[in-house]
């Protein structure tokens, strides 16, 4: 049987590691090299980065940052930020990544998603859908780093990102990030239903027995975080980490129970 993935998310801006809560309150963490050698030591499933920037900026991917990320890391890695041509998809598993992010690109034209699936793959196409609960009810997808409401139910975006060829989809839960306080498992078990295709979660990961919740809900999933993978104690002092064997066992009895 498949196992659940454990999978650190990195954020980077003007070169250096941040962490934020619910896209705000950004905190520098360090340097993503260096995060990058502690989790190849620790032996990560895979690693997932962000140039939050680059959309933002309307700039193209940093491919200097990409292929020094690229040649330190160890382990299967997804970039995501800036990413709107399939021109650059394919240049940036030139340098050695194994899977390309899109969100905002693919949401203002998913046509993008079939052209680029068509040129490197569909498994090395992630569609990332950054999610926000409504006052009213239901969830809308927000692009630009949680700044505009795209005026999309996630869930039927999820059915057309897979009908034109992704190959993964990363469901970011907004108001859930950095909070620590556990995955939105009600739109990610919406969009489990909608589609076939790899999920992972994101927002909200503050403890292993969260992950364990997520996976005994929605069976084999991959499990995204970031402040549960670089905060340590109340006051966030910062020290990276990762779950060891026995605790990665466990989590994988989760599956399975």
């Amino acid at each position: 049987m498949p196992r659940a993935r454990i999978i650190p998310s990195l954020l980077v801006r003007d070169g250096g590691l941040v962490k934020t809560r619910a896209f705000a309150d950004e905190k520098y963490v360090g340097d993503p090299i260096n995060a990058v050698r502690i989790f190849n030591e620790k032996e990560a499933d895979e690693l997932v980065v962000t140039d939050i920037d680059a959309t933002v900026q309307r700039r193209e991917p940093n491919y200097q940052m990409i292929d020094n990320l690229a040649a330190e890391c160890r382990m299967p890695l997804c970039y995501g930020g800036g990413i709107t041509t399939v021109e650059q998809a394919k240049r940036i598993l030139g340098l050695g990544v194994e899977k390309v992010a899109v969100s905002a690109a693919a949401v203002a034209r998913p046509e993008l998603i079939g052209e680029i699936a068509a040129q490197i793959g569909n498994q090395s196409v992630v569609v990332v859908l950054d999610v926000r609960k409504r006052t009213l009810g239901g969830y809308r997808t927000y692009t630009h780093n949680g700044r505009i409401d795209a005026k999309v139910s996630p869930v039927d975006f999820a059915r057309k990102a897979e009908s034109l060829g992704a190959g993964e989809i990363i469901v970011n839960a907004i108001d859930h990030d950095g909070m620590m306080n556990g995955y939105d498992l009600n739109i990610a078990a919406q969009i489990r239903a909608a589609t076939t295709l790899p999920l992972t979660l994101l927002g909200g990961a503050g403890s292993l027995a969260h992950m364990q919740e997520a996976v005994r809900r929605l069976g084999t999933i991959g499990l995204g975080a970031g402040s549960f993978f670089v905060f340590k104690g109340q006051y966030r002092a910062v020290l990276i980490s990762y779950p060891g064997t026995s605790e990665r066992n466990a989590l994988q009895q989760a599956v399975l129970a």
